[in-house]
């Protein structure tokens, strides 16, 4: 059998949570593969300069409704942080503009910021701060702004709990007159142990749902799984069925699959499987799923290692998540999961994820259809599998395919590049 931490993280001990020090002079250089996987040829990347000031780390990318990429990372700024962002047009990355500054945030390598562009000139961004109470003890904060990212309203969190308990793996998007944001909860957990066994002597890690309308005041909270993976990503999409969420679930038995909930006229549905493959995992995989729209369409990533058999799947669906085609088997063997994807059209995705190489780890990518076998297997570049590499992002801008990831080692950098559309 391969060992567990030889092809995915698991939820265990202070590891886990580290915080990432920011530091390291900032050397935009992409590490380009040599080599070709499977039968596709692989195109030459053209680097994208982001004007990152050094020691940053942790980039999210996301589009806008218009298609434009948009680019966050953080910043070390004393002894605190600052949450940048930036948008791509022809010329490259813009000039860096600040979301947030300040101390006490908590930094993790899965679970981090993010800024994003909801349309009309609306943002909304989210950041981690500590509070007392524990180790793991962290709230979410939101800030929204009306006018593209020139002025934001004052940090507000959008959970009215109180706590001393994880919140966190925030996904942002748009919701009529504010930012809707869903959020891994563990208001239930408060006394658990933090470990291997997960909350052993609290309650269940929670998914919920809430937000900040348009002059920063929370919405109202709606509780969409009572039990799901404590430290797995969530991901959104807006499909023209409604708003759909993707994460990993958690059964009593462990199982750890994807699912899915809906946010349609009459508010959030129940969750359904993506998939169905039964991984029996005692301990959090932090390997959450991805998803994309197009149309009525929704395309959805992500990594299993059900019956021992590391695996990275995407399946399709056209009801707003409702229902789903048969996981489709994107890559196999050496996949370490922390995947992407993209909808260039309504019949096909490219899913982008982390692959074990001799040379410690590839950024791969591919195309995959709705019918049909998916297309050649490309490289993008060579990096670290190690936690502190994060989670490589993928964005889609016209016939190009936009890449932002963090180089580690002494010239630690945010390395963002783009090829065309295999």
């Amino acid at each position: 059998m391969r060992p567990v931490t030889s092809t995915y993280f698991t939820k265990s001990a202070p590891e886990k949570r580290a915080r990432i020090p920011l530091q390291g002079p900032v050397l935009l250089i992409v590490a380009l593969a040599a080599g070709i996987a499977g039968c596709g040829s692989n195109a030459v990347p053209k680097e994208l300069e982001t004007h990152a000031r050094a020691g940053a780390m942790l980039p999210r990318l996301s589009s806008d409704p218009a298609g434009v990429p948009w680019l966050s990372w953080v910043e070390p700024d004393g002894e605190g942080q600052v949450l940048r962002f930036a948008s791509l047009d022809e010329a490259g990355w813009s000039p860096a503009r600040t979301a947030a500054q300040g101390t006490g945030w908590f930094l993790n390598w899965a679970d981090f910021p993010s800024v994003v562009h909801l349309g009309e000139g609306r943002m909304a961004a989210h950041w981690l701060r500590k509070v007392e109470g524990g180790p793991y003890a962290y709230d979410v904060v939101m800030s929204v702004s009306a006018d593209g990212g020139r002025q934001w309203t004052a940090p507000a969190t959008p959970h009215g709990d109180g706590t001393a308990t994880e919140h966190g793996f925030v996904t942002l998007y748009a919701v009529p007159g504010g930012a809707g944001a869903v959020w891994l909860d563990g208001r239930h957990t408060a006394g658990g142990e933090h470990g291997e066994e997960q909350h052993a002597a609290g309650g269940d890690m929670t998914l919920r749902a809430g937000g900040l309308d348009a002059s920063g005041h929370p919405l109202p909270e709606h509780e969409l799984d009572a039990r799901v993976c404590d430290c797995c990503s969530t991901a959104a999409a807006a499909s023209m069925h409604g708003t759909t969420v993707v994460y990993r679930g958690r059964t009593a038995g462990e199982v750890r699959d994807i699912r899915a909930v809906t946010l349609g006229p009459d508010g959030w549905s129940a969750p359904v499987p993506v998939g169905d493959e039964g991984w029996v995992m005692p301990a959090c995989p932090v390997n959450g799923p991805a998803l994309a729209a197009r149309g009525e369409y929704l395309a959805a990533a992500w990594f299993t290692a059900a019956q021992d058999r590391p695996r990275v799947l995407a399946a399709f669906s056209s009801d707003g998540g409702r229902s789903w085609t048969t996981a489709v088997e994107v890559a196999a063997g050496t996949a370490l999961g922390r995947v992407a994807i993209v909808m260039p059209d309504e019949r096909s995705a490219v899913v982008s994820w982390l692959e074990q190489a001799a040379d410690g780890a590839e950024i791969r990518y591919r195309r995959v259809p709705i019918k049909g076998r998916p297309a050649a297997v490309h490289t993008l570049a060579t990096t670290s599998p190690a936690r502190s590499s994060g989670f490589p992002q993928m964005a889609l801008t016209g016939n190009r395919l936009v890449f932002a990831w963090t180089r580690v080692g002494e010239s630690a950098a945010i390395v963002s590049a783009s090829v065309p559309l295999p």
